[in-house]
């Protein structure tokens, strides 16, 4: 009984998506003598014949269909008569018989492939006009460029510490090179969807749960490119800050629900303070309409790795002074760590809380340090990306909130 179950589910999956995909190409057959071959029926008998030949566990059986099938588009095509002669329904008459043959034996992996198929063939006139029209040529380049660097060069940097690199890990190194690259594509895209005013903030919102660094270097060098675009830029950098604070709490939680009472009010005066002033810059921003034709370059590759390099270097830094003197406290260690990465030192901060290794006192201080020095490197990093002007702007909303997260601590030694 469950092996006629199964039998009939595969059977009715491949008949689904053969109706599925038919109905789209069905839509484009045409009329008269120039109509192009294969329609909802033909699409639909060839899924079933993939299935059928799959369920026999003959190998050549399902080999001979499929040489049938591809033989069947293949004279097709030869014998196109329409004025445009193309074999996208030709490999799609083909897929789909594939498909048949895998819905016998995963049945959720044909169906999502399946649909992916039928929206793909769907999407003609938008994907066509996507890319003929919208996309530049420059911005085709660049996203070469993105793709090589994350699917090439990243695979192949060596994964481990060199001495003569000052101890820094390559693959550490071009991995912020492509983060970095990938928040500036990220908001050219914003740029030309939602226009500067909104899409830049909404980046750095959501940018910021990555590396918010990199995306306040990120935002520097698109206001530093497009210098109309500063506030809205500021605004993106400030509101990855809210990011910073609101993971910071999120791992509070994870790892020792009882350490939100301690980190609460200082993570909640920064977060606050860093939303209030995205909220002014957003506020004070104007929306161009030009926005949403904004093409040219989607970041700058060079630009991007002397960023990473820079922000490399302070790790380096932080690595040389912590091996010369030692981690003599956990007040030095998770300042100096905070230099290079926030997440890190605070996590490791909140699980010597959570074993008693520490008190409260201690791991709130010991975030607020790694909190104020991550800070520094964000200024560092606004200089060097964007200017004097983003840099000084940035810098004083980022004093401002630690500053902010401060409050709480001096309140407590005001009051003790």
């Amino acid at each position: 009984m469950e092996q006629s179950y199964d039998t009939l589910a595969s059977l009715a999956l491949a008949l689904g998506l053969g109706l599925l995909i038919g109905v789209e190409r069905e839509r484009r057959k045409g009329h008269g003598p120039t109509r192009r071959f294969a329609g909802i029926r033909t699409f639909s008998l060839v899924a079933l014949a993939g299935a059928l030949a799959q369920l026999l566990a003959l190998p050549w059986a399902t080999l001979v269909a499929a040489v049938l099938v591809a033989t069947l588009a293949v004279v097709s095509h030869v014998k196109d008569r329409s004025g445009d002669p193309g074999v996208t329904t030709e490999m799609a008459l083909f897929v789909t018989f594939l498909l048949g043959v895998l819905a016998v034996d995963d049945h959720a992996a044909a169906a999502a492939v399946g649909v992916a198929v039928a929206g793909l063939l769907a999407a003609r006139e938008p994907l066509q006009h996507f890319s003929t029209r919208t996309l530049s040529e420059q911005e085709l380049r660049d996203a070469l460029v993105l793709a090589a660097s994350a699917l090439i060069v990243l695979p192949l940097a060596p994964s481990q510490p060199l001495a003569w690199l000052a101890g820094v890990n390559p693959r550490t190194v071009w991995l912020l090179v492509v983060l970095i690259m990938s928040v500036q594509a990220v908001g050219h895209i914003a740029l030309r969807l939602f226009g500067a005013r909104l899409g830049l903030p909404l980046l750095g919102l959501v940018a910021g749960f990555v590396s918010s660094t990199a995306t306040v270097a990120a935002m520097g060098a698109r206001a530093r490119k497009q210098p109309g675009l500063l506030m809205a830029c500021v605004a993106g950098a400030w509101f990855s800050t809210v990011s910073t604070a609101l993971q910071v709490g999120l791992m509070a939680l994870v790892l020792q629900p009882a350490s939100l009472r301690v980190l609460g009010p200082a993570l909640g005066f920064a977060l606050l303070t860093a939303l209030a002033l995205g909220l002014v810059a957003f506020w004070r921003s104007t929306p161009s309409p030009d926005d949403g034709a904004v093409k040219g370059r989607a970041f700058s590759l060079f630009q991007s790795i002397g960023l990473a390099l820079l922000l490399s270097g302070i790790t380096a830094a932080v690595a040389w002074v912590q091996g010369e003197f030692g981690a003599l406290a956990t007040y030095v260690a998770t300042a100096l760590a905070g230099f290079a990465d926030m997440h890190s030192p605070a996590a490791a901060a909140i699980s010597l809380f959570a074993h008693g290794t520490i008190g409260p006192a201690t791991v709130l201080t010991a975030v607020l340090l790694a909190f104020s020095t991550n800070s520094v490197s964000k200024i560092v990093a606004a200089y060097a990306a964007g200017g004097v002007r983003y840099g000084t702007t940035v810098s004083a909303g980022l004093l401002a909130v630690a500053a902010a997260a401060w409050v709480p601590w001096v309140w407590a030694r005001a009051q003790g």
